[in-house]
């Protein structure tokens, strides 16, 4: 096999030159390093999306005998939140979790992953992988270069300073984090003005009053402790307008340097623990709802007409731009749609 320099350097720095075929044999192991904008816990304690990255490594390695190993990098310790969608697609990241929206500005198909009132509940989202929308997403990302490993759904809603954000008319006036381009479309159409960063800053942008609101998953709203800043949570626990897409997913070109047994070993894995992140978000659904209760905030539910309220605003504004996109969105949209 003739290897240039170049691919020996990026075979070095993906942690798998011990993987390709005549490198590195005395040390048989590959390691995968995977990424993750969350904060750090255990097998056991913390954020669920660190939890799920940590149980995949563990059972990675056990189930390779040693073979396959897989370190976990969180709270974006091992590159920046936004450069891990571009990394994965290069084969310079192994491995992410993370939320698929964020790579919107690279590839227009990915904000299908939080478009809002498109995904109401656990049960539709779980429903995508098996269905034309979901074959058409992987298709996509696929062409791109970067392979869905655990297919993940979220639950969220708001947090909010002064006054709570539940139906359209609540927004107007409001400096509000949206999550997307699509959600903050949405949010723009019922009056409120509209800030973008990643969920890692919500706090800090609470705290000094530059926003007033955060759209984010439940889980994100205990981990980034926005209790301490938050007066009103609409929870996500019943029925909500904000599903996010977060998959665990492997770089294709890095995926392609394992064994046919370490690969059928990353899909296996990836989607045993489809099961564990839905219970685990929706456990969060409620412990968000506990937590800001213990810490004074009022809790309020969407009632079905206030989502029905939101979905037409998205309909005409969000959904509509999205599949004027192009052709491959506009059939996303359109698959989507048969599923509600």
């Amino acid at each position: 096999m003739h290897t240039t320099r170049r691919q020996m350097l990026a075979l070095t720095a993906s942690g798998l030159a011990a993987g390709w075929p005549g490198l590195g044999q005395a040390q048989a192991a590959a390691n995968l390093k995977i990424s993750h904008q969350f904060p750090s816990g255990s097998l056991t304690e913390g954020d669920f999306r660190d939890r799920l990255c940590r149980r995949f490594a563990a059972e990675v390695e056990k189930r390779t005998g040693g073979a396959l190993k897989a370190a976990v990098y969180p709270g974006s310790s091992l590159m920046k939140t936004n450069a891990q969608f571009s990394s994965m697609r290069k084969g310079a990241l192994d491995m992410s979790l993370v939320p698929l929206s964020y790579a919107g500005g690279e590839v227009p198909e990915t904000n299908i992953g939080l478009m809002p009132a498109l995904v109401p509940s656990y049960e539709q989202g779980a429903a995508w992988k098996t269905a034309e929308v979901g074959k058409l997403l992987s298709k996509t990302l696929e062409d791109k270069g970067v392979l869905i490993v655990s297919w993940v759904w979220q639950a969220g809603g708001v947090a909010s300073r002064a006054r709570p954000l539940v139906a359209p008319e609540d927004a107007k006036g409001l400096k509000v984090r949206g999550g997307s381009r699509e959600m903050d479309m949405m949010l723009k159409a019922a009056g409120a003005s509209v800030i973008t960063l990643p969920s890692n800053e919500i706090y800090a942008a609470m705290q000094t009053g530059a926003m007033d609101a955060a759209m984010t998953s439940s889980t994100s709203f205990i981990s980034f402790k926005l209790e301490e800043i938050a007066k009103h949570l609409t929870s996500g626990r019943q029925r909500t307008y904000w599903f996010m897409f977060e998959p665990l997913m492997v770089s294709k070109e890095v995926f392609g340097k394992l064994n046919k047994a370490q690969q059928d070993v990353v899909m296996g894995v990836g989607a045993e623990l489809e099961t564990f992140a839905r219970d685990a978000a929706k456990a969060d659904d409620r412990q968000a709802v506990e937590v800001y209760q213990k810490a004074g905030a009022k809790v309020y539910d969407m009632s079905d007409a206030q989502l029905r309220a939101w979905q037409t605003i998205a309909r005409d504004t969000a959904w509509k731009d999205f599949a004027e996109k192009n052709e491959s969105c506009a059939g996303l949209m359109k698959a989507a749609q048969k599923l509600l």
